[in-house]
C-alpha cells in the first residue's frame, strides 16, 4: 500500500510542466504510481502515440526526463514537433534536475536566434546548459563541495518537419524500430553512440585527446574508468573533471587527482545525428542505461512491436526488473519489496520513453494534437537550482 504522503511527494513528477507558451494542461499528462514505479501508459505526441515509465532504485531519483510536443512555434517551418530528453544523473540528482529545467529552454532560445534548428544549435544548447550548471557549482561548492562531483548523461531527440535529430552525451541510448521490407521483420537500429570507457573506441578517443596522460583511462576493479574514477567520458556537470579549480579540498579525496590539468578531462559536447524519417520507421525507444544493462536492442524492439501500445514503456521497465531479479536468483515479486537505496544493489534507476511514428503524422498530412509537456521526476524531493 502506497501511503498518502508518498503519493503526494511523487505525484508532481507527472503533472504537466506549466510555464510559458510551450506548456499546457491540454491532453492527459497525468501518470500513475505502483510502489517505486511511475508510468504514463499512453498519450499523443505530434507524430503518434507515446508511453513513458520510470522506476527508482537510488535513495533520491537521479533519472529525469521530459516530453514536449505540439505546436512548438520556435521550430520554424514545422507547425508541430516533439522533443524528448533522458537525463541520467550520477553523484546526486542536482545536475539531471538542472538539465531537465534548462536544456530544452536553451535549445529553444538558440533555435529562435538562429531562425531554425540545426546540429550547431543543439550543440550550443548543450554547452550553454553546461556553463550554467558550472556557474551553480562555482557559487555553491565551498559550502557544498559534493556539487562538484555531480553530473548527468544527456540524451535528446527532436522530431520536426520529417527530420529526426538525436544528440547524446553519456551512456543512455536510443533505438529505432524499422520495418525490413524484405523480411517483414522489425529490426533494431541503434542511433546513439555511448560514451563509456568500457568501449575501446572511447578509450582510444580519450588517449588521443590526452596523449601525455598515461593514466587517462585505468582498469579499476575490472572496469575501465576515466582517471580511475568514472566510466563515462561525456556529461553535463562533473565539474571536478572539467575545471582544476574544483579538483581540490574540500572535495572528497576519492574524487581528486594528483596531477594538474589544463583542459577538461570530460566533454559536454554531444554527438549528433540528423536523418530523415521514413514510413518504414515504426518507433523510437529512448532509455537510460539502466534498461540496456538488462535488455538488448532487439529484445526491446520485439517487446514494443508485439505488445499493445498502452503501457509498453512500463512493460520494458518490468522486463528489465525481471531480468535483474533473475540474475540475483530471486523473483520479481521479491524485488518489488526491496526499498529504494537498497534496490540500487540490484538495478539502476530506469527511464523509458517510447515514441510511435505513425506515417500519416510524419508527413504531416492531417495530424493535430494539443500541446503537452510531461516531466518525469521533475519535482522529486528538492527544487531546481537557479543559475
Amino acid at each position: 500500500m502506497v501511503s498518502a504522503t508518498f503519493r503526494r511527494i511523487v505525484s508532481p513528477c507527472w503533472r504537466p510542466y506549466n510555464q510559458g507558451e510551450f506548456s499546457s494542461r491540454h491532453g492527459d499528462a497525468s501518470g500513475r504510481v505502483d510502489g517505486l514505479l511511475w508510468y504514463k501508459d499512453s498519450g499523443k505526441h505530434a507524430n503518434g502515440d507515446f508511453s513513458m515509465a520510470v522506476v527508482q532504485a537510488n535513495n533520491l531519483l537521479e533519472d529525469q526526463s521530459q516530453l514536449e510536443s505540439g505546436p512548438l512555434s520556435f521550430l520554424t517551418g514545422s507547425p508541430q514537433g516533439t522533443f524528448v530528453g533522458i537525463y541520467d544523473g550520477h553523484g546526486g540528482p542536482e545536475a539531471s534536475r538542472f538539465v531537465n529545467e534548462r536544456l530544452f529552454k536553451n535549445i529553444k532560445k538558440f533555435t529562435t536566434e538562429n531562425k531554425g534548428l540545426s546540429a550547431d544549435v543543439i550543440k550550443k544548447g548543450f554547452l550553454e546548459t553546461e556553463e550554467e550548471f558550472l556557474s551553480v557549482v562555482e557559487k555553491q561548492w565551498l559550502h557544498k563541495p559534493q556539487i562538484a562531483s555531480v553530473g548527468s548523461c544527456c540524451l535528446i531527440g527532436i522530431i520536426c518537419g520529417g527530420e529526426l535529430y538525436i544528440a547524446n552525451a553519456g551512456d543512455s541510448r536510443v533505438v529505432l524500430g524499422r520495418l525490413d521490407e524484405t523480411t517483414k521483420e522489425i529490426k533494431a537500429i541503434q542511433l546513439s553512440s555511448e560514451h563509456n570507457a568500457s568501449l575501446e573506441s572511447v578509450r582510444d578517443e580519450l588517449r588521443a585527446l590526452h596523449p601525455h596522460d598515461p593514466q587517462i583511462v585505468v582498469m579499476k576493479h575490472k572496469v575501465w574508468r576515466v582517471k580511475g574514477i568514472i566510466q563515462i567520458s561525456r556529461s553535463i556537470g562533473d565539474a571536478y573533471l572539467k575545471k582544476a579549480e574544483f579538483n581540490r579540498a574540500p572535495l572528497l579525496p576519492k574524487f581528486r587527482i594528483s596531477e594538474p590539468f589544463d583542459m577538461p578531462i570530460l566533454k559536454a559536447e554531444p554527438e549528433i545525428l540528423v536523418q530523415k524519417l521514413h514510413p518504414q520507421d515504426r518507433f523510437l525507444i529512448f532509455a537510460s542505461d539502466g534498461l540496456w544493462e538488462h535488455v538488448s536492442n532487439q529484445e526491446a524492439v520485439a517487446i514494443v512491436q508485439n505488445y499493445p501500445r498502452n503501457g509498453v514503456a512500463k512493460k520494458l521497465v518490468k522486463t528489465a526488473l525481471c531480468e535483474a531479479a533473475k540474475k540475483r536468483e530471486m523473483r520479481y515479486s521479491d524485488l518489488k519489496k526491496i526499498d529504494r537505496g537498497v534496490r540500487r544493489h540490484f538495478h539502476d534507476d530506469i527511464t523509458v520513453i517510447v515514441l510511435y511514428l505513425d506515417s500519416h503524422a510524419i508527413i504531416g498530412a492531417n495530424s493535430r494534437v494539443p500541446m503537452i509537456s510531461v516531466k518525469g521526476g521533475a519535482d522529486f524531493g528538492i527544487g531546481i537550482m537557479n543559475a
